[in-house]
Formats: structure tokens, C-alpha cells, sequence
């Protein structure tokens, strides 16, 4: 599957903004199978960039613009080739899997990903009625397909229900959100079992499947890390794979190290329109 997307962020200033430093995050990753063929930041007022990887293995790009400005606009444009098959329901636990599950070096290794950060805590009774229904975790890969689905039973898509701010404890209460409340929450029900579980940010190609939600914007989904294997994307939003329809961009611990587009400026308050259009090219 061969996409093109287009995601543009407007800024528009109450006051003069007269320089402003700003760090973006659209660049899509490339790995085993998601292959980057093309990428392009176009800046309006215009400016060079400078890129680096992050400690989480992001493409992230600097920019600082000197100039005075009330209109800030980033469009990036990218074409993203993807072969993905479905996998999870292949994967056999085995034994040895559950050692090295167990060992205190996998937690080591991965310990950025078990904690819980501000964003992803849920209260001990939240967890609790987690527990009610899905009872003891005791293969962590049924356990992220049964929380994958307990989320998105008991969470309804609500565009409104929540802010970019809200945390996973908050949006638990409310049974709403967006994909990003969503992602957060069940973020923080893995990591409470010591499952090592990361928040990936990218797009959704959603094409004729009008079941699927999250097109709109940037979409987020959960990974988690399956021993001997390697990390394995879940979608609550949807309760599906993450498969050739997920567009991966960026991977942390929350929303807070991967978000498309953060700054600093100096000058008044500020309104942001996003615009994200993905479209199929080859199939």
C-alpha cells in the first residue's frame, strides 16, 4: 500500500510574533515494514531546518524564525509504502517467552515504557474495575488483546469530551475522548501489569471502511513489546491490528514526545487549524 499525506498546521497570532523557535515531529519512520519514499516541510515564513533523531528514535526538525510574523504555516508532505500482515493471533506464548517476560533484564531494558507517566496514570479503583472484568494477566498477549477490546467497549469517540491536556485518569471517568484519551488509557492499564507498552503517533487511511475512525487528524494507537519478537501494534480506538492502514510517524512514552508540532514565541495568544488529508496511491 503506497500513500500520500499532507498535513498542514495554521498558526494565527493575536499580536505580532517577532521570532519564534519551534520543533516538529512528521516526518514518517522507516523500518522492517514501512518504507519512507518521499518527505518535504514547507514553512511559510520561510526558513531551514535542522534534523535529528530523538532519544526514541524519531525524526524530529528544528526551525527558528527571526523575522516579525502574525501567520505561521507547516505543511509536510509525505509518501509512505507499507506490507503489513496480520500477526497478533499467530503468536504462540510460549514458555520461554515467559522467562525472559519475567527477567529483570527485559524490565530493564525496557523501563521508559512500564513507567507510567502523567498523562497515562489511572488510579488504583480504576484499575480495579479493569480487573473485575478481565481478571489476572498471565499471557501478556492475550492480556493486550482483552484490554484493546475493554477499551474500546467501554470508551465512545467523542471529539469533544476532551482537551490535548487531558490525562488517561480523567478521560477513564468520562468512558470518552479521542484516540489520543484512548491510547493513554490503555497505555496505563498495560504498564500497571508490567507490560511494556509505547504510544505511537501517525496516520489512519480509513478509504472506504467508514467503521474505522481517526482520519480526520493525526491518529495514535498502542505498541507493546512481545518477548523475543519485538513490538506489536494494537488500535483501541478501533479495536483492530495495527496494520497497512496505520501510517507510523513517532513512538514515546505519551502524546507529550511525539506531538507534531511544539514551540516557543514571543508575542499574544495564539489559534491552530490542522488539515490532514491521506490518500492511496498504489495498492
Amino acid at each position: 500500500m503506497k500513500y500520500k499525506i499532507e498535513h498542514t498546521n495554521i498558526f494565527d497570532y493575536e499580536t505580532i510574533v517577532d521570532q519564534s523557535m519551534n520543533t516538529i515531529r512528521l516526518k514518517p519512520r522507516t523500518d522492517e515494514c514501512q518504507r519512507l519514499l518521499s518527505y518535504r516541510a514547507d514553512i511559510t515564513p520561510a526558513t531551514l531546518t535542522k534534523e535529528h533523531v530523538d532519544i526514541f528514535g524519531n525524526n524530529v526538525e528544528t526551525f527558528f524564525i527571526a523575522e516579525h510574523h502574525q501567520h505561521l504555516e507547516v505543511k509536510s508532505t509525505s509518501i509512505v509504502s507499507i506490507q503489513k500482515s496480520p500477526f497478533i493471533h499467530r503468536i504462540d506464548y510460549s514458555p520461554e517467552m515467559n522467562v525472559i517476560f519475567h527477567s529483570q533484564l527485559f524490565k530493564e531494558h525496557y523501563l521508559a515504557y512500564l513507567s507510567n507517566t502523567a498523562y497515562t496514570y489511572i488510579t488504583p479503583e480504576q484499575m480495579e474495575l479493569v480487573d473485575r472484568e478481565l481478571g489476572a494477566m498471565t499471557n501478556p498477549v492475550q492480556y493486550a488483546i482483552d484490554v484493546t477490546e475493554y477499551v474500546f467497549d467501554h470508551f465512545t469517540y467523542d471529539g469533544d469530551s476532551t482537551t490535548v491536556t487531558t490525562k488517561a485518569s480523567e478521560s477513564f471517568d468520562l468512558k470518552k475522548g479521542v484516540c489520543q484519551d484512548i491510547t493513554h488509557v490503555m497505555l496505563g492499564i498495560l504498564r500497571n501489569k508490567h507490560i511494556p507498552a509505547r504510544y505511537v503517533s501517525g496516520y489512519l487511511y480509513v478509504g472506504e471502511d467508514s467503521a474505522l475512525v481517526g482520519d480526520a487528524a493525526s491518529h495514535a494507537w498502542v505498541e507493546f513489546m512481545v518477548p523475543g519478537i519485538g513490538w506489536v501494534g494494537l488500535d483501541p480506538t478501533n479495536n483492530v491490528e495495527a496494520l497497512e492502514n496505520h501510517i507510523r510517524v513517532g513512538v514515546g512514552r505519551d502524546y507529550n514526545d511525539v506531538s507534531p508540532v511544539q514551540g516557543v514565541y514571543r508575542g499574544g495568544s495564539q489559534s491552530l487549524d490542522v488539515k490532514v488529508s491521506v490518500s492511496l496511491l498504489d495498492q
